[in-house]
């Protein structure tokens, strides 16, 4: 049962990966149409607004992420796993590294799908941090004097 949990996990990985590239691409550029109309109607404080839309796009990007490893929990029909509510939880609790193990799969249950996930979400979360990060670069850089 290792091998198809190894092509299924890589399969989900990459179908979040392309998620996070997509909305953070979309992110990035509407960032940057947005920010001379942002200057122009919130004079000093427009940089707030949208440093805190690039932070809750990040979010739902992460969220829909984990909603696509818990609608796969529910379609293998996994015991431990009874509703939707449960397959969220645990697709959260795994994604987010935290892992409460209140709930985990058996050994012969997708499991290592499971640390799949975990990895998964520990890498989104670092790129999410560094696109944070840039973001909020990019909007002070013009703020920034002149060294030469």
């Amino acid at each position: 049962m290792i091998i198809p949990q190894l092509i299924i996990g890589s399969i989900l990985i990459s179908i979040t990966v392309v998620i996070h590239a997509v909305c953070l691409d979309f992110l990035i550029r509407w960032i940057e149409k947005s920010k001379n109309t942002a200057r122009l109607i919130l004079k000093t404080q427009w940089k707030m607004p949208l440093i805190v839309i690039a932070v809750l796009g990040v979010f739902l990007a992460h969220i829909i992420e984990i909603w696509v490893w818990a609608i796969f929990y529910l379609l293998i029909n996994v015991p431990e796993i009874t509703d939707f509510e449960e397959a969220l939880y645990f697709s959260t609790s795994s994604f987010t590294t935290v892992g409460f193990g209140d709930l985990f799969l058996a050994k012969e249950n997708w499991r290592l799908v499971s640390s799949f996930q975990a990895a998964n979400g520990f890498i989104l979360f670092g790129w999410s941090t560094a696109f944070i990060f840039e973001i909020i670069k990019k909007l002070y850089e013009d703020d920034s004097p002149d060294v030469t």
